[in-house]
């Protein structure tokens, strides 16, 4: 039987389990770094200054391009080709689905961090209160059939 993720070390997040590196690898770490930053410093910039958040944030934008171009695609092609219609709307799923995958990497605080520079604040600016009103508007009472 295969192990869960959950399973393996080091990826559940519990660090007490964790193997720590000897004398002698970390040494040879060590020097693997220092032979990349020798022999390419531009990747070890690059490497440090990308984090999670920048790297999903720049595939989102991405796919929100991409989602627009293929809705553009599928509106303007749909009656005249079937097929460059079908495409575009593969291309919108595709990107739909790369977007829900980023946001779910960035979780709710990195959410909020990359829209903590809109005008409003965060998402909460944009769409107000919308989700408490419509909480409200469909919530009944137990006793109502």
């Amino acid at each position: 039987m295969g192990r869960t993720r959950a399973d393996r070390p080091g990826q559940n997040g519990d660090h007490e389990n964790a193997m720590p590196l000897s004398e002698d690898e970390q040494r040879i770490l060590r020097e693997i770094e220092a032979n990349l930053s020798v022999t390419d410093p531009k990747l070890v910039q690059q490497v440090s200054d990308t984090t999670l958040y920048r790297h999903a944030s720049r595939m989102i934008k991405w796919a929100a391009i991409g989602f627009v171009l293929g809705l553009v695609l599928l509106l303007t092609t749909f009656t005249s080709v079937l097929a460059l219609g079908v495409v575009g709307f593969l291309i919108m799923l595709f990107c739909l689905l790369v977007i829900e995958r980023n946001v779910r990497k960035m979780g709710r605080a990195g959410l909020e961090s990359l829209t903590g520079s809109m005008p409003g604040g965060a998402l909460k600016g944009v769409f107000g209160d919308a989700g408490q009103r419509w909480r409200e508007r469909f919530q009944r009472d137990d006793d109502t059939p």
